[in-house]
């Protein structure tokens, strides 16, 4: 109950912060995938004619290729090296900030029929291979296959793969499984029009067509973003994207978690010149030090009359 409230807030949170980026609708429009990186660019994949395009965050463009067969961009998380891989064409390419290819790994000459490609890191491939039924590890830097493990799922509406900590995300348009490296299933549940998972240091997420689903290791998928109304949705570490009627509008987190964080009761801080008096423990000491001076101006005046009563006793 405290996940499914925390969450909500998580959400409300950022439908209260929502901003319209000044893009052209022209440049939305006909789009098929939105990656955004974390220094705010916009990446626009449309498969009407193969066109990879890069915009800063005021809609400037800042490179484009024009690919002559469909590839699939797996992530813009390091805008330096982004990996892009093809099924029809057999290869993984990766580009720098200008969208520009820095590399190309061939896999005809190597393997069987590579059905999903997922890039670990700046050498290392894993590669589902549909002919020989088996995951593999692979060097590309090298040239040197690290591990192959059978792999005996279905390979039908396969969208995406990732590997992390000796574990094997599998996506498709209807679920998403996890396997350990023996291939055991540890989790399964249903996801609707499901594209490609993003990793956030060990946080595993699931962006669909309409919302982001963040898996909670071997217990359930949580909604961290949702909009019915949503063309696409992407996210960067700091905000929330969507095109939504060939607009381009962003969620940011940062204000809303700032005021929320003011917000949050700070530790009482007791003046001690300002502390409430306790009047079990204090009064009678300010009944002393009131008394005192009342005893001290009465007594002479006692003494007095005593001292006349005495004189008037004696007869003078």
């Amino acid at each position: 109950m405290r996940i499914f409230y925390l969450l909500t807030v998580f959400i409300f949170c950022s439908l209260s912060a929502q901003k319209k980026l000044a893009f052209d609708t022209l440049k939305l429009k006909d789009a098929d995938d939105l990656h955004a990186d974390d220094y705010g660019n916009v990446y626009i994949y449309k498969n009407k004619d193969f066109s990879f395009t890069k915009y800063d965050s005021l809609g400037k463009q800042l490179g484009k290729m024009m690919l002559t067969v469909p590839y699939k961009v797996q992530s813009v998380q390091n805008p330096l090296s982004v990996p892009l891989f093809s099924e029809n064409a057999q290869e993984m390419k990766f580009v720098d900030q200008n969208l520009n290819e820095i590399q190309r790994v061939d896999f005809r000459q190597k393997f069987g029929f590579i059905k999903m490609a997922y890039a670990e890191d700046l050498q290392q491939l894993w590669l589902l291979d549909e002919s020989s039924k088996r995951l593999i590890q692979y060097n590309f830097r090298n040239d040197t296959t690290i591990n192959s493990y059978p792999f005996d799922a279905s390979f039908d509406e396969l969208m995406d793969l990732l590997v992390y900590e000796n574990k094997i995300y599998i996506l498709t348009k209807k679920n998403i499984t996890v396997y350990n490296l023996k291939f055991e299933k540890i989790f399964e549940a249903a996801t609707e029009n499901a594209k490609r998972f993003r990793r956030e240091n060990d946080s595993i997420l699931v962006i669909t067509t309409q919302s982001i689903l963040k898996y909670i290791p071997e217990k359930e998928l949580a909604t961290v973003f949702s909009d019915p109304g949503a063309q696409i949705v992407d996210k960067n570490i700091l905000s929330f994207f969507e095109i939504k009627a060939n607009n381009l509008y962003l969620y940011t987190l940062e204000k809303p978690l700032q005021a929320q964080e003011q917000k949050e009761p700070e530790p009482v801080k007791i003046n001690p010149e300002q502390q409430p008096v306790q009047p079990v423990e204090e009064t009678p000491a300010k009944a002393v030090e009131k008394k005192e001076p009342e005893q001290q101006s009465a007594d002479p005046l006692r003494k007095l009359m005593d001292e006349s009563a005495e004189v008037q006793a004696a007869g003078f």
